[in-house]
């Protein structure tokens, strides 16, 4: 695997922004294994891998194998650094959400030999990032195919009231009077594209029994269930909110993405 250290300019944003991005090999030297398709000048299939919300564009490649596990898969892996937006275009702030889904795909698309169709294209993430792959796979089906979520934050609504960090959360979203029911909300998402008759989205979702955010994991299941999603759901009793969980999640997620 071949990774690269992107530094670029955002015009959404008005900033330089950073990504790191793995590119797979056909031949990647010992201990590894390559892939025969890097070489058929095919354009890649790509997953957008996001952070969480203390995190960063590295954390993934520092706290798991990612590379190692994506190796032979065939899969260009995009990892992206979005501060502490929560994926969204915020109400005193700047516009991450316009950033994620419409002008880092293109700006990928141009740098890499990556595919633009909806079938080879798919995000996960964990926490923060597990609400933006739900949000880019329920606000964009068209770009879309499949998403996860490892221990995903499906709902705001606590952490816009929370006495501790509400005011971080009403600088992204507003009150909560204004979040439920827009276009950051994953359950008034989930019904709208639900309606609609373009596609929906494969759905990945998992998440730790001792978990702080399960009981809200648990209760958007059977949601997205009766909404007709095809959805995956894994949890693990006793797992919390950290990366050895991550860590083995995301092979399976490689795996029921391929």
């Amino acid at each position: 695997m071949a990774l690269m250290h992107v530094q670029f300019f955002s015009n959404v944003l008005g900033v330089s922004c950073a990504m790191d991005v793995i590119i797979p090999e056909q031949n990647v030297g010992i201990g590894l294994a390559g892939t025969a398709d890097a070489a058929a000048g095919q354009p890649l299939p790509v997953l957008y891998l996001l952070h969480g919300l203390s995190d960063d564009h590295t954390i993934w490649q520092r706290r798991t194998s990612i590379e190692r596990y994506a190796a032979g898969r065939n899969l260009a892996v995009v990892m992206p650094a979005v501060n502490r937006s929560f994926y969204s275009d915020q109400k005193y702030g700047y516009r991450y959400w316009t950033f994620i889904s419409e002008e880092l795909p293109a700006l990928v698309c141009q740098f890499f030999h990556v595919s633009d169709r909806r079938e080879d294209t798919f995000a996960a993430g964990l926490s923060m990032g597990g609400y933006g792959a739900l949000k880019l796979g329920l606000r964009r089906p068209d770009r879309f195919a499949a998403v996860a979520s490892l221990s995903g934050a499906v709902d705001l609504t606590d952490f816009i009231e929370s006495p501790e960090r509400g005011h971080e959360g009403r600088m992204i979203f507003g009150s909560v009077g204004e979040y439920r029911g827009s276009d950051d909300d994953l359950t008034a998402l989930a019904v709208k594209t639900a309606a609609g008759s373009g596609p929906k989205p494969r759905i990945y979702m998992a998440c730790g029994t001792a978990d702080f955010l399960y009981r809200d994991n648990l209760a958007f299941k059977p949601q997205l269930e009766r909404l007709g999603y095809d959805l995956t759901w894994s949890e693990k009793p006793g797992a919390t909110h950290e990366w050895g969980y991550w860590d083995e999640m995301i092979q399976k997620v490689l795996d029921w993405l391929m």
